[in-house]
């Protein structure tokens, strides 16, 4: 497995520069960035260099394109889609992903109507590439009641929406918190193919009952109360050899990116020691 970091738990880590640098530092194979706009600041043959001259790769990308509000905002982001797809390939980047709340203000069924037909053509849209679309259930029990109407927050829940989208290209974006939220077990991890996973983010939580824990209050990996070792032996066991990523949503620190980033190392080191 490749071991990643996203922008979230990194602190005010800069430029793309200093972030592709500073990552590569510390050990870390893998970022999550804009690939848009790292060839706009360097060209695709920059960017590509850049990456290279540091070893890393570009793990994931985000889905920028509107697909939970209105029909004309979905459209309009279309073509940016297209740049970010075309963008995202010349770099050699294959993953998108984007979370799914849990529950959403609009009427119920056709929200999820209109999300399957959006996220069906934004699937086609970056398959074209050879990029595949992960979509991440969100786990924390306070979220299934933040807004009006329920959607969908089970992992069993996304994969049988995969199903119905029903294009080969999309998986799951598979998170710790979500997973340890959803009161999952290794055991759920062991019945999924690896090519069912498109992602991984990895992160920790208190030691506090699961309905307790809120989203943007997670600890760093090795940290916390998540069987993190159970969660990746798991992966590692059915054949999941893509990027692991650091995803840690949590209250500013004071520390330094710096600092952030070797208390990072510090808990992947202990975890992949471990497999």
């Amino acid at each position: 497995m490749i071991r990643g970091v996203t922008r979230a738990g990194l602190g005010e880590i800069g430029s793309n520069e200093a972030y592709i640098r500073h990552a590569a530092e510390f050990g870390f194979q893998s970022v999550d960035l804009n690939p848009l706009e790292l060839t706009g600041e360097y060209g695709t043959a920059g960017a590509a260099e850049l990456l290279a001259h540091h070893g890393v790769i570009i793990g994931s990308f985000g889905l920028e394109a509107d697909w939970r509000g209105s029909e004309d905002a979905f459209r309009e982001g279309l073509p940016r889609l297209v740049q970010m797809a075309e963008a995202a390939a010349a770099l050699g980047c294959t993953s998108c992903g984007t979370y799914i709340l849990p529950a959403t203000d609009l009427p119920a069924a056709p929200f999820m109507i209109a999300a399957t037909r959006r996220l069906r053509l934004c699937a086609d849209i970056l398959g074209a590439y050879g990029i595949s679309l992960g979509l991440e259930f969100v786990g924390p029990h306070h979220l299934r009641t933040q807004w009006a109407n329920p959607t969908l927050w089970t992992m069993q829940d996304t994969l049988d929406w995969i199903d119905a989208i029903h294009v080969p290209h999309v998986g799951l974006l598979l998170d710790s918190y979500h997973w340890h939220t959803n009161g999952l077990t290794t055991s759920d991890l062991l019945a999924l193919r690896p090519d069912q996973i498109t992602f991984v983010h990895i992160n920790d939580a208190k030691p506090l009952p699961i309905g307790e824990l809120l989203d943007s209050d997670r600890l760093y990996p090795g940290e916390g109360a998540i069987d993190l070792t159970g969660f990746l032996r798991s992966l590692k066991h059915i054949g999941y050899t893509g990027v692991v990523a650091q995803e840690v949503l949590a209250p500013a620190s004071g520390e330094s990116s710096l600092e952030l980033l070797a208390r990072s190392k510090a808990g992947f080191d202990k975890l992949f020691q471990e497999l």
